[in-house]
């Protein structure tokens, strides 16, 4: 049975937030979909206090309280100011941030972590294999993209969670759920968000993409057990959450954009508030890994 555990709250009240240090960028990295990940999205609300402020194609989330607020993720290193920017244009301030998790240790979607902690002294919270992977700076051995896996700006002092352990910071409550196969600490994140008088659970769901370095293999090898089961696993747990918003570590996995236009274009119900799509995610995770499988082993 998974445990449910409570992040001492490092400040009661946002006039108690330190003042924030001077911006310290880090480099950016190349990649062939850098641009593009990275292009420009105006932040906008989801439900509740629950605002998307990453860039057009990652996932980055803010979720708000009066005593502060928990980000989910920090994109790429050049995606770090973006964030920034998009908090402060909701009416938000970065350094009142108060934990920053995230979702799993790739550039791409950690590679701002460490600029967003300095600008914000927030706590850094991951699973224990996400954590080595933040403090190293990089894929480690056990990640299936390790070999020529890129690294990213290494993380301070990530704080270790336990597997279903609730982070609180004043009225939020975001839970890990363990998530592992598309790297060993992957975690999906889950909490509610209430507007006018109705509230909803809220998923971030991690990738399930079954991707890997040349040469490695799922079924394992002399170099590593198998990682199959612990894979199929992710996948269920995913199925199984309370689930009536799906938001994606790369915003296409739960078609944002799509949401949003049909919103723009006055749906008659929120396109967002969808019960069914975490078990649609999930499904086409599943058929993708015995896909993979067939493939690589």
């Amino acid at each position: 049975m998974k445990t449910t555990l409570t992040l001492v709250l490092l400040s009661t009240t946002l006039l108690a937030a330190p003042a924030a240090p001077k911006w310290q960028p880090d480099p950016p990295i190349a990649c062939s979909s850098c641009a593009e990940w990275n292009a420009p999205r105006a932040p906008f609300r989801v439900f509740g206090n629950t605002y998307f402020v990453g860039p057009a194609g990652l996932g980055s989330v803010l979720v708000t309280s009066d005593a502060g607020h928990v980000l989910l993720d920090g994109a790429l290193p050049q995606s770090a100011p973006l964030i920034d920017a998009h908090i402060r244009a909701l009416g938000f301030r970065t350094e009142d941030v108060r934990v920053i998790v995230n979702s799993h240790a790739h550039f791409d979607h950690a590679g701002g972590i460490a600029a967003l902690q300095r600008a914000s002294g927030a706590t850094v919270a991951a699973s224990p294999a996400g954590a080595r992977a933040l403090e190293h700076g990089g894929p480690v051995p056990d990640d299936p993209q390790f070999v020529g896996g890129t690294g990213f700006p290494a993380v301070k002092k990530v704080r270790v969670l336990r597997d279903g352990e609730t982070l609180r910071v004043g009225t939020l409550a975001l839970a890990a759920h363990f998530t592992p196969g598309h790297t060993p600490g992957g975690t999906t994140w889950t909490w509610r968000s209430c507007e006018a008088g109705r509230c909803l659970d809220v998923v971030y769901a991690d990738s399930l993409n079954a991707v890997s370095a040349p040469g490695f293999r799922f079924f394992g090898d002399a170099s590593h057990p198998s990682i199959v089961e612990t894979f199929r696993k992710s996948i269920a747990t995913v199925e199984g959450l309370p689930c009536d918003i799906l938001l994606a570590v790369h915003p296409g996995f739960a078609d944002m954009e799509g949401k949003l236009a049909a919103r723009a274009q006055g749906a008659a119900s929120d396109p967002f508030i969808d019960p069914g799509a975490c078990r649609v995610y999930a499904a086409s995770a599943r058929q993708a890994l015995e896909r993979r499988l067939q493939e690589k082993n």
